[in-house]
């Protein structure tokens, strides 16, 4: 049996329990999500939001975690995704937080079912009424003034979530009552409280097929009409009981369960293999034990892919859309078997799993037969699976020579196994059973269940091999002598001069060239398109993402290490000495103080110099730091440390400009700008709601707009923009109007872009118009157009670019890699 104290203890990838994958579509157009699309917009309209929402899902977790999740939601029946439990002080303080999660899940085609309840409520206005509440063994015992003052409270709750939710756009039903059927469950001892024994889903099934969220209520009637009370979270457990929903969702103001002695919260609880020891704990009592006892018994009534979650309102997308979740996690998981000798496993369940997910095997590289027959020479092997054989592990070692470390020969699982976060259960069994441990993944992890940042969340340290990118990782080791004698012999040919490294947030090994770099401002668009450029990025290692609103919790997406999110003032940049650059993706006017005290630092000698990359527009008129479009200004970035990084728009309005710069007549160019609303950023306003873009193009900054200045002051001539917002996510479309000093053809003003970029691997010289959407996701830009006036005085240029990437994070790395001696183009795809 697993200890309770060790699974807390572990960083666990979290994984939402779910049916395996099915073979549908990411976004599948269920009859009930085009109903509900159609209460006041047209199918193709709901199609382009619900693409929408999805993209901003990205900002929470990877691409690949969000459309996993979405499938598996997506597979099954609308009334069966989920069971959401409201507690009634979430109606009190996180109404409007509680409507934008469930019109959230809603415009991606999910119905969850939506119970609540009212005990604060209650309790105030039974005192206002001079009823003292009474409970008895935990129920609350309900006379008739009480059940009278509970049907108020009860519609006017439901109502006021209904309401709530249509301000939001989502259609709801009010269902106060009619699911529930039950008796009294003693009206002697409680009065009208009842005990559920059966459960009507016409009600639902009804709202559903309207295109409507069903809100119910957990009162009850008797056969014969009388109504009665029922605790919401029985209730809700009945009502999971008869739909068995993928997940059971209880929301409440504490975000979770937590541990009674280190008070921190629990990440996930696997029932089959902790409920006996968690019963046991001295502090699991009084509501939580009897949370954690409602939960085993709702479960093992269910499939076993359902859970529950315990989470707030405002963490709901995060627990249901990531693998890092964000709450309490329970379900039953499965029972692990460990077997110490290869006689004692069932053979075909070995080949069963290693044919099915065993890359080497499935490659025909090495047949099972023959991969067991080398096994069987180990001095000691230990085996590990679970009951339906979707798990195994194979560790080796050496009992003569206790100073070698056992090795994992094997590690794998199927998509269904890490769903449920089995391997995070075996990975446990294997801390408890094995001290030190060495281990050794292959390059194609892609072909593997488990990603290298799975790898990298557990080990001490790790060593990649340049010549076949292989990694291996350790944990266990304590001093550098035994570290370098592990790894005595792995990747000999690589070069550069290995330096162990002893580090908290990033653990491994590094040649000399490679460089670190420190991310502040690591919530929005940009940091996450920066993080993924580094994390494929072959001389930059990402050690530090700083967010004050997610401090705390897992960076997902990176796989080069495991890293949690921060949240560094100015006073503690010198601390981080191992940092050789800081890219600062802050808004306007913030990032001052964290210049000033770098420069303080480096002035009183507290710190080395760093390289300072500004992505906002603070120090883009600034003499004394170097603006960082490469293409213009590729000499002095060399080896800079203080690099203002352009606006997105800024940026493809010099491209279409400056080419032209000694042809330009009287007048003054104008630029007319459309951009995906990811430009503006992550918080709330009209030019990144849906709802306000949604068939619309909003104007704003009509004059005077920063990138306006920025545009004409860095190529020293009058510039006219005005921008424009869109409906799609990322890109920029601009139309720029130049005036001619002397008449030139269409043809004319094409090679003239065609010799100013030349080289140019970033910059695509093209004929006709580009698209957006054909450069969306893309490293460079596009020019094209070139489309003269009849008096060929006047030419139009047509330009696209990716304001998240060329126009951003794409850029900051060619100003990272100029600063630092790398290849301008390290780690950026070209195509």
């Amino acid at each position: 049996m697993l200890s309770f104290a060790r699974k807390v203890s572990v960083p666990a990838m979290r994984a939402a329990t779910v049916r395996a994958a099915l073979p549908r579509p990411v976004l599948s157009t269920t009859p009930h999500a085009l109903q509900t699309r159609k209460y006041g917009n047209d199918v193709s309209n709901a199609a382009a939001e619900k693409e929408t929402i999805v993209k901003l899902l990205y900002n929470i977790g990877s691409r690949k975690e969000v459309e996993q999740y979405l499938r598996h939601f997506s597979s099954v029946e609308s009334q069966k995704f989920a069971v959401i439990k409201v507690g009634g002080a979430v109606l009190t303080d996180e109404l409007e937080t509680l409507a934008s999660a469930l019109t959230f899940l809603n415009r991606v085609g999910l119905y969850p079912i939506v119970l609540h309840g009212a005990g604060p409520q209650m309790n105030k206005l039974l005192e206002d009424a001079g009823v003292e509440p009474q409970y008895e063994e935990g129920i609350r015992i309900t006379d008739e003034k009480t059940l009278e003052i509970a049907r108020q409270v009860f519609m006017a709750e439901n109502l006021k979530l209904v309401d709530a939710l249509e301000r939001h756009g989502t259609r709801a039903r009010p269902i106060p009552g009619g699911v529930f059927v039950a008796d009294y469950l003693d009206r002697e001892k409680y009065g009208f409280v009842g005990k559920i024994n059966k459960v009507n889903k016409e009600a639902i099934d009804s709202a559903i097929r309207a295109g409507a969220l069903p809100i119910l209520t957990s009162l009850a009637e008797t056969p014969a009409g009388q109504i009665l009370n029922v605790n919401a979270d029985v209730a809700a457990a009945e009502l999971a009981t008869v739909l068995e929903p993928l997940k059971i969702v209880f929301l409440n103001e504490k975000n979770g369960l937590y541990h009674g002695v280190t008070g921190k919260k629990i990440s996930a609880i696997n029932l089959d293999e902790e409920y006996e020891d968690l019963l046991k704990e001295s502090w699991v009592r009084y509501g939580t034990k009897l949370k954690i006892k409602q939960c085993k018994e709702l479960l093992d009534g269910l499939p076993r892919s359902s859970s529950v979650a315990i989470i707030s309102a405002g963490h709901l997308h995060k627990e249901l859309f990531t693998d890092s979740g964000a709450g309490t996690l329970i379900r039953r998981g499965h029972k692990l078997f460990k077997y110490d000798q290869l006689e004692q496993i069932d053979a075909d369940k070995i080949r069963r799993i290693m044919e099915a997910e065993d890359p080497v095997v499935k490659s025909g590289q090495v047949s099972v037969a023959s991969y067991l027959r080398e096994l069987q020479q180990k001095k000691k092997v230990t085996l590990y699976s679970d009951e339906p054989g979707q798990v195994l592990a194979i560790v080796s070692s050496n009992p003569e020579d206790p100073s070698q470390p056992a090795v994992l020969e094997k590690l794998l699982a199927s998509k269904t196994a890490v769903l449920n976060n089995v391997p995070d259960n075996l990975w446990t069994t294997i801390r408890k059973d094995f001290d030190v441990l060495t281990w050794r993944v292959g390059a194609n992890i892609e072909d593997d269940s488990l990603d290298r940042a799975w790898h990298f969340e557990r080990a001490d340290g790790s060593l990649r091999n340049p010549q076949d990118g292989s990694t291996m990782f350790f944990y266990g080791i304590q001093d550098s002598d035994s570290v370098k004698k592990t790894f005595d012999g792995f990747g000999k040919k690589s070069t550069g001069v290995r330096n162990y490294s002893t580090f908290t947030q990033r653990r491994g090994y590094a040649t000399s060239r490679t460089k670190n770099v420190g991310l502040i401002g690591a919530r929005g668009y940009t940091g996450r398109e920066l993080i993924n450029i580094i994390n494929n990025h072959p001389d930059l290692n990402l050690t530090h993402v700083s967010s004050r609103e997610l401090e705390g919790k897992p960076l997902a997406g990176y796989t080069k290490s495991s890293l949690n999110y921060v949240n560094l003032k100015p006073d503690q940049l010198k601390a981080q000495e191992e940092v050789d650059a800081w890219v600062l993706a802050l808004p306007n006017g913030v990032c001052a103080p964290f210049v000033n005290q770098v420069e303080q630092d480096v002035a009183q000698k507290q710190s080395s110099d760093k390289v300072l990359v500004d992505l906002s527009a603070d120090y883009r008129f600034d003499t004394t730091w170097t603006y960082g479009l490469p293409e213009f200004n590729r000499e002095k970035l060399a080896g800079a440390t203080r690099i203002s990084n352009p606006g997105c728009y800024a940026t493809g309005a010099q491209m279409s400009l400056r080419p032209l710069l000694p042809f330009m007549g009287n007048g003054v160019p104008t630029v007319f700008g459309v951009s995906g609303y990811s430009g503006a950023g992550t918080k709330p306003s009209p030019k990144n709601d849906p709802k306000v873009l949604q068939d619309n193009l909003l104007p704003y900054a009509l004059t005077g707009h920063i990138h306006e200045r920025e545009v004409s002051y860095q190529l020293g001539t009058p510039v006219h923009f005005t921008p424009h917002v869109a409906p799609f996510f990322q890109g920029i479309q601009l139309t720029v109007n130049v005036p001619l000093a002397k008449e030139l053809t269409s043809k004319d003003v094409k090679s003239v872009f065609e010799e100013f970029y030349g080289d140019e691997k970033l910059v695509k010289v093209i004929e006709g118009e580009p698209y957006v959407r054909d450069n969306a996701g893309k490293h460079f830009v596009r020019v094209g157009g070139f489309n003269v006036a009849a008096d060929g005085k006047r030419v139009v240029v047509c330009t696209t670019i990716d304001n998240l990437l060329k126009g951003a994070a794409t850029q900051a790395v060619q100003n990272l890699n100029l600063a630092l001696g790398f290849d301008e183009y390290a780690g950026i795809p070209i195509e």
